[in-house]
């Protein structure tokens, strides 16, 4: 392990559906589960699905470059082509995105690609990619 990962844990209403979503249209494969959880490989991070119906979906948003953007939210920066793919397949699936796929900060310091959409518990997820990764941190 060349860098840290890291572990979230987050709410679902269906573990079939998180299975789906997870498994199948964003290809992150599975790991232990029991009846009330699954793990997943997101991009070499472990996140678990935990069954919490009455806990899942966003609440509030903030303002950020002109978008309202979920606050509790998490997703995966990739490489400029990877996000590219994820956004094509991501259209091709049907996805209803809170915040199309767009560059945010065009020529600023942190120039990003993002796009923004819900999981079907109503979980909020980014992915990102930048042109240069110096960027990721720039102020």
């Amino acid at each position: 392990m060349t860098m840290p990962r890291f572990h979230l844990a987050f709410p679902v209403r269906d573990l079939a559906e998180a299975r789906a979503f997870y498994g199948e249209l964003l290809g992150c494969p599975e790991g232990r589960s029991s009846a009330d959880w699954v793990d997943f490989d997101f991009y070499g991070h472990q996140i678990v699905a935990h069954l919490a119906p009455d806990e899942v979906g966003h609440r509030h948003t903030s303002a950020v470059d002109g978008e309202q953007v979920p606050v509790r939210h998490f997703g995966a920066i990739l490489t400029l082509p990877a996000w590219e793919a994820l956004a094509e397949k991501l259209k091709a699936a049907g996805t209803k995105f809170i915040i199309e796929p767009q560059i945010r900060f065009k020529g600023q310091p942190g120039e990003q690609a993002t796009l923004f959409f819900l999981d079907p518990c109503g979980n909020a997820l980014e992915f990102k990619a930048f042109a240069d990764d110096a960027m990721v941190f720039a102020k």
